[in-house]
């Protein structure tokens, strides 16, 4: 059996590791299956690519809609024959259609990564209802949720939760995160991961930190986010310099292997305003360390509140704030809800379950 996954992301984040993840997991359980994958050239995932033994195919991609990008999808659909083309993002839908219109392709499954709405726009419902997409794969059951107001054929619909791979565990780093910054043992870390876009709403990480530190003046706290950073970043450092909470915080941008620093972390902060599962919180889950989350996209799904972890409502720093005062000083907790969530972890959220579940829909469309 033979797939090719599509990604037209032009940045690296959780949804092109996930397509790594899965490629790797396969090639563990099942070599008999070849996984290649087109992606945008010269970009993170590209470069990311070059480092490993996965088979890849790259295409440029100046502007959304490409028509290079399409024709690459259809000489590499020549050249490896695959039985079913995975796309992984909603601008790869477009150009895998206009492939399809040219040559025909194989069936199409479709992964739904985050919670966004999809917009009932004409072209938009058309090309999420495009007859080829055979299934779509949601990342949670709010996901699946929000599909259904939008996908006529319901039955396409299928949750497959993600998971965190056992195969490439470390805590390897470039540096240790006290060291570098000088913080000091005392002092807790609370940290965050997440590329500068809108969905991570990195604002209101800025207002927590001003909060604890300003205006409830505990300095027993230092705050770490790692992330690409994108044309909102220039808005957080300033907010940071005006509140004068430049020691306080740091903002590493894109860091290889960001998940690495978890175990440096005492408390992983999740401040998103729109999510799916974010990857990051089963990688917090593995390496034992608590996690507060926003209570948005599918997270409630893995994270029940007060039980392995805490949740609150997007856009609530105070709430957010109090919780992160009120757990770091309460170790009992900590344990409880580390534990759990290491357990919920291995029992329900390991990539090779994921792949396992996807190989099943591969062959079902590939029969």
């Amino acid at each position: 059996m033979t797939i090719i996954h599509v990604s037209a992301v032009k940045n690296w984040g959780g949804g092109e590791n996930h397509i790594e993840t899965l490629c790797f997991e396969l090639k563990e359980s099942n070599p008999e299956v070849k996984n290649i994958i087109l992606c945008v050239k010269d970009r993170p995932f590209h470069e990311r690519l070059k480092k490993t033994d996965i088979t890849f195919e790259t295409a440029p991609l100046a502007y959304n809609l490409d028509f290079r990008f399409s024709l690459k999808l259809i000489q590499i659909a020549k050249k490896y024959k695959p039985d079913v083309i995975h796309i992984h993002d909603p601008s790869a839908i477009a150009l895998s259609i206009i492939a399809d219109k040219l040559y025909k392709l194989p069936p199409f499954i479709f992964s739904k990564k985050t919670s966004f709405e999809i917009k009932h726009k004409k072209l938009t419902l058309y090309k999420y209802n495009y007859p080829k997409i055979k299934k779509i794969f949601c990342v949670s059951n709010e996901t699946k949720r929000i599909c259904e107001k939008s996908i006529e054929d319901k039955n396409k619909l299928v949750t497959i939760y993600h998971g965190t791979s056992l195969l490439n565990k470390n805590s390897e780093t470039l540096f240790n995160l006290r060291e570098k910054f000088a913080i000091d043992p005392s002092k807790t870390i609370i940290g965050n991961i997440g590329n500068h876009i809108r969905a991570k709403n990195l604002e209101t990480f800025v207002e927590i930190v001003d909060h604890i530190i300003n205006k409830l003046n505990l300095k027993n706290f230092y705050f770490i986010q790692i992330g690409t950073f994108t044309d909102r970043t220039d808005d957080l450092i300033n907010k940071i310099v005006e509140l004068k909470l430049e020691n306080h915080v740091q903002f590493l941008g894109y860091t290889l292997n960001a998940s690495n620093y978890i175990p440096q972390f005492d408390i992983f902060l999740m401040t998103s305003q729109s999510e799916g599962i974010p990857e990051v919180i089963f990688e917090s889950f593995y390496h034992k360390r608590p996690v507060i989350s926003t209570d948005v996209g599918g997270i409630p799904e893995i994270i029940e509140d007060e039980i392995n972890g805490l949740l609150t409502p997007r856009h609530n720093p105070e709430l957010m704030s109090k919780k992160i005062v009120s757990l770091s000083n309460d170790q009992i907790s900590i344990n409880n809800f580390t534990d759990l969530s290491y357990k919920k972890l291995m029992s329900s959220f390991l990539a090779s379950t994921m792949a396992q579940n996807m190989l099943k829909e591969y062959k079902n469309l590939a029969v």
